[in-house]
């Protein structure tokens, strides 16, 4: 059991500094941090616009570190809002500027290119079952973590 724990921590560590790796020496050469990407990824793949609460439940960000992004956004210009009521950003769709579309889509190549590199070695059946897996141990984690905040 104890070498399931480390080899699970071990493994989930290593994935998530890489991907972090990966995000910062990309975002370092377009001038972005890593913290925009998901945002960033997630405004291109949907046009029609994401308010703030629907990006803080796609990157699983609070939203807090969501609003301190879409503001990082919109200052450097690569987002905008529309039907903005009274200053109530969060509560308005964001959208990709022009510029920011530019960053999107070249953000998408990176993200293609280190699922690519990271799927190496792997057929299709492989990787269906890794998901399969992966989110299996995630929602499990999820329900038991629930359940320890239930009790106090």
């Amino acid at each position: 059991m104890a070498e399931s724990f480390e080899q699970l921590t071990n493994g989930v560590t290593r994935i998530y500094k890489s991907i972090q790796k990966i995000k910062r020496l990309h975002m370092d050469s377009i001038g972005l941090k890593g913290a925009h990407v998901m945002c960033i990824h997630y405004l291109y793949t949907h046009p029609e616009g994401l308010t703030g609460t629907e990006l803080c439940a796609r990157c699983r960000e609070d939203k807090a570190g969501i609003s301190r992004i879409l503001s990082d956004l919109e200052s450097s210009h690569m987002i905008c809002y529309q039907n903005c009521e009274n200053g109530r950003k969060y509560r308005a769709k964001a959208f990709l500027t022009e510029e920011g579309r530019i960053y999107g889509a070249k953000i998408n190549k990176y993200i293609e290119h280190a699922v690519i590199a990271g799927g190496n070695g792997l057929n299709a059946s492989d990787t269906e079952i890794f998901y399969q897996v992966l989110f299996t141990i995630a929602n499990n984690l999820e329900e038991l973590c629930n359940k320890i905040e239930k009790r106090g």
